[in-house]
């Protein structure tokens, strides 16, 4: 059974598919973390704006954090997500993984390995 549907972004006017032929009611969004409400406006967003909306909301959220709010931070209480996301979760420099704030934020401590982007 096809689940996916033609949508037009919201933001941008692009067309693009909503939903995965090969999962049923699962869309490509489902991989990214679930940290808007339905009721925040719009409809659907392409990929592309719907991971730079991701980004400027985490990035948000992340200056707001200290330490001491790391510890009890909402970001381990979300769904885990199956899989991780270039510039959400880490980014690549010189050829490294250099994993992101919020990544270590949904793990949830620190692992002493002196990460650059450490909260706790």
């Amino acid at each position: 059974m096809n689940t996916t549907k033609t949508k037009i972004c919201s933001s941008c006017e692009t067309i693009f598919r909503c939903g995965d032929i090969s999962v049923e009611n699962k869309c490509w969004c489902n991989d990214y973390p679930p940290i808007f409400n339905l009721s925040e406006g719009g409809d659907c967003l392409c990929p592309v704006c719907f991971k730079e909306a991701c980004m400027d909301k985490i990035d948000a959220y992340v200056e707001t954090m200290t330490p001491k709010k790391a510890l009890q931070n909402k970001a381990l209480s979300l769904p885990k997500t199956a899989k991780l996301i270039e510039d959400i979760d880490y980014y690549t420099e010189d050829g490294n993984t250099v994993f992101t704030t919020w990544f270590h934020l949904k793990r949830g401590s620190c692992c002493g390995n002196d990460c650059r982007h450490c909260p706790y």
